[in-house]
Order: structure tokens, then sequence, then C-alpha cells
């Protein structure tokens, strides 16, 4: 008799899970589809494939519609962007608001965004920039800014790629970091953004600790920094060889010094011999 209630109830258990399987309705996986652009598509479509990318690889949404860390854009981007700038057309200002970030700061926001050029491609920004215009506003992104675009892309295609450094003593990790933008948010010998941890705060930590906030930046969360939580991309190490990985991590660990990158110089005051005090955490919006 026991045997025969155990058997009842494996039995009825199975029919109920088998029977919530099947009400539950199926949700087919959709693969992204390839995007092929062209300088011949109209307004709409660009404008379309903007969208897509706006709220999917561009990561756009991380940080704009919170009302926190940047500005929304949705409706009113292209409502407003014309008059930013004196002079500056709709569709100049928002490029160069993707490339060129920091060149002018809305009220109310840090300067938390890096160069989108970094990420996408000269195509896609335009793209970008036809969504955001059809936010409020007309699109007039035209033929021939898609078709120069689209040359330009194809021209760093076929430029010889530059030869892949694999000591991290050769590297140049001012270069790297001027390169990922991290500048924007980081703070190093009295520049850079106040969103994030100084890197000065980074030495004498754990380089396996280092290493991981940048591969994983969401995977420990500096409080004093949870407002911009996610701002750091989690791409970021994959866009800097292995070399660079290491020497930039060797670098914030143990405060080493390296020269200003090109065109920028040292900061007033700065005491590159001075140590400063190891933090208890370093993660938040690296």
């Amino acid at each position: 008799m026991t045997n025969l209630k155990i058997l009842f109830t494996v039995v009825a258990t199975l029919a109920v899970f088998t029977f919530v399987a099947n009400v539950i309705p199926q949700v087919q996986s959709a693969v992204p589809r390839e995007i092929v652009l062209s300088a011949d598509m109209p307004p709409e479509e660009l404008a379309a494939i903007g969208e897509e990318i706006y709220a999917g690889v561009g990561g756009c949404t991380a940080c704009h519609g919170l009302g926190t860390r940047a500005p929304d854009l949705i409706g009113v981007a292209g409502s407003v962007c014309a008059t930013r700038v004196p002079g500056q057309t709709c569709k100049d200002y928002l490029f160069e608001s993707l490339v060129n970030p920091t060149a002018y700061i809305v009220e109310g926001f840090e300067p938390i965004m890096i160069d989108q050029s970094i990420t996408s491609s000269q195509a896609e920004l335009w793209t970008l920039v036809a969504y955001l215009e059809s936010q409020g506003g007309e699109v007039t992104v035209s033929a021939d800014d898609f078709a120069a675009a689209l040359a330009a892309d194809e021209a760093a295609e076929a430029a010889p790629a530059a030869p892949v450094i694999t000591d991290p003593s050769q590297v140049d990790v001012m270069a790297v970091i001027t390169a990922t933008g991290c500048l924007a948010c980081h703070m190093l010998g009295g520049q850079g953004g106040m969103v994030a941890p100084p890197f000065e705060e980074l030495q004498g930590q754990d380089p396996a600790f280092i290493r991981e906030s940048i591969v994983d930046p969401n995977a420990i969360i500096n409080e004093e920094y949870s407002a911009f939580a996610g701002t750091m991309s989690p791409t970021l190490a994959q866009m800097m060889a292995p070399a660079e990985l290491d020497a930039l991590v060797d670098f914030l660990a143990t405060g080493g010094v390296a020269a200003p990158a090109e065109g920028t110089e040292e900061p007033p005051g700065a005491d590159p011999d001075s140590a400063a005090a190891p933090a208890d955490s370093a993660g938040g919006s690296r």
C-alpha cells in the first residue's frame, strides 16, 4: 500500500508539472538579424536601425532615460539638438556628442560618456543620429553623410593592422587609458572625471581584484559611486590586447608612473612619486 501511495504521488506530481509546462506560453529565441547598411537607405530606415542600436548593442539605455546619469533623449532629442551650440545644426551637434561627448555637457550631468566611435562604426553612428533626430524633429541625415561614413569605415578596415604587443613592458599605458576613455569617469594625476574611484586609490590593491573590476565592472560596487553603477562597459577588457590589460593592471596596482599621453601636459603640482592610500573597494562605475 505504501509503495502504491508513493507511485501515485510521483505520477500526480509529474502530471501537474506537465500541465503547467504546456499552458505556459512558449517564447522562441530571436536571433539578432544582420544589419546591412547602405547610402541609399531612406531616413525612416536609418532611424529604425539607429533605434535598434540605441536600445541594444549601443548600450545607450544604461544611462539615458534614467533621469539621473544622462539627459532623457526619447521624444525630445530632435527638438533641442539645434539649440545647444549656436550655429551648429542638429545632426552635427548629435554626431559630435557621440564622438566628442565632453564638448558640451548638459547642466546637471557629469561627463561620463566615452567616445562612441571606439565601439561603433561611422555608419552606425549616423543611424543613431537619424534616430535621435526623429525624436521630436526631422531626420536630416543625408545620403552624402552616410556615403562618407561608409567610405571611412571601409578605409579603416583596409588599413594595415597595428602590430600586436605581446610584452606588457612595451605597452604605453597612458595611451590605453586614453583610448578606452577611462578618464571620463576616473581621475588620474588631477585630471579626469569624479564619478568613479580615482586611479590613485587603487595603488596597493590586489591585482586580481583590479583585473576583475575591469573584466566584470559590476562584480563589486563601491557604495560611494553606486549611483553610476553600470556605466562602465562590460566589454572594456575585450577592447585591449592581453598584454595591454596586464600592463594596465600592474600600473594601477603599483601606482606606476607613465608619461602623459601625446598632446597633453602633466597636470600642475602632480607628484609622480607620491603614494596614495589604498582604498577599501574600487568598484562602481569605473
